[in-house]
């Protein structure tokens, strides 16, 4: 893709936007997880695994959800390796966290019982497939929305009303650069990821004032069990405007939600990339901090010739690839 100038100046102002509102906004002071109980769901591979470690690391109680029960120990095992102390508690429980909600509620209170309260929940299960809309099966279609948002909601609804009982708990729900805009080949798999992104901004603003805070997770294209899956299903035109941006480490990509989540924010990417796809599709997303809330005033109106720009690259991509396919077509026929 050639850049035109008027590209390269927006992506300059937000990297200067960005840099001036790091001086300008104090940082959070970041909540202590030492000791206190945290469930992690997708626990046994990818992003999940990779916050497990991490807050075992600063000294948490962990307890790890997933479906299956081999990679489960596995987890656990590379979990035993950096714990902090003795009495530090290391479990996992195998769970369908998208079927029965009173099967998710009853395991869940079930490690609070081992546990102890749970005082973060980590939403990392997710799967995607990918396909042209109309050629997703409708069996398919349920089972994103039964894994990506039941799993998110089944597990949120247990925790959410003990936290603000409690009056503390951090609650993150990881969606998608996908929830930002529709992308061709993610229709079913981008409209669950909208779904997870609704409701984090709901339950933040309902549980502000009850002392829980909420961190929406949009992770890019990430170098996971779950990636290599999804290319199998993607098509040619999907690979081809979502490839541009690399892969993400799925360890840089934990770090900086468990450090996002610790700090109160709502929103956590990693990447310039990542920025500019979340400033331009979550205009009315909650930003943390007067000045970075300015400073995008300022320059979310040359960023739409960028959204601009992205869109005519993307046609023009699709375009391509059909003219391609139908000159095949005409060899074939032959």
């Amino acid at each position: 893709m050639e850049f035109s100038w008027d590209i390269i100046v927006s992506l300059g102002l937000v990297v200067l936007a960005h840099s001036i509102g790091y001086v300008f906004v104090m940082k959070k002071r970041a909540k202590s997880i030492d000791g206190r109980h945290v469930v992690v769901t997708g626990g046994s591979s990818g992003i999940g695994v990779c916050l497990a470690i991490e807050c075992v690391t600063k000294g948490a109680h962990v307890t790890i959800i997933a479906r299956d029960e081999k990679r489960l120990k596995a987890a656990v095992d590379q979990l035993e390796l950096v714990r902090q102390r003795a009495d530090q508690k290391i479990q996992y429980r195998s769970l369908d966290i998208g079927g029965d909600y009173e099967e998710v509620a009853r395991v869940l209170a079930d490690t609070e019982e081992t546990v102890g309260p749970i005082y973060a929940l980590f939403n990392c299960a997710g799967m995607a497939i990918c396909g042209v809309f109309e050629e997703v099966s409708v069996r398919d279609v349920h089972k994103l929305m039964n894994v990506n948002f039941f799993g998110s909601y089944n597990c949120t609804r247990h925790v959410l009303p003990k936290m603000k009982r409690a009056r503390e708990g951090i609650i993150v729900i990881t969606s998608s650069q996908a929830a930002m805009f529709g992308i061709y080949g993610y229709g079913p798999y981008a409209a669950s990821k909208y779904a997870l992104r609704a409701m984090a901004e709901t339950i933040a603003m309902e549980s502000r004032e009850h002392g829980v805070s909420v961190t929406l997770a949009l992770p890019c294209d990430t170098n996971t069990p779950g990636f290599e899956e999804e290319e199998k299903s993607k098509p040619r035109e999907t690979k081809i405007i979502s490839g541009g941006g690399g892969l993400l480490k799925p360890e840089d990509m934990a770090k900086a939600i468990l450090q996002d989540a610790l700090k109160g924010n709502f929103i956590s990417t990693v990447g310039a990339e990542s920025w500019l796809i979340t400033m331009l599709g979550g205009g009315l997303l909650p930003w943390d901090g007067f000045f970075t809330n300015l400073l995008h005033a300022l320059v979310i109106g040359p960023l739409r010739l960028v959204g601009y720009g992205l869109h005519k690259y993307f046609n023009s991509i699709i375009r391509k690839c059909a003219k391609e396919d139908r000159a095949g077509d005409k060899v074939g026929s032959k």
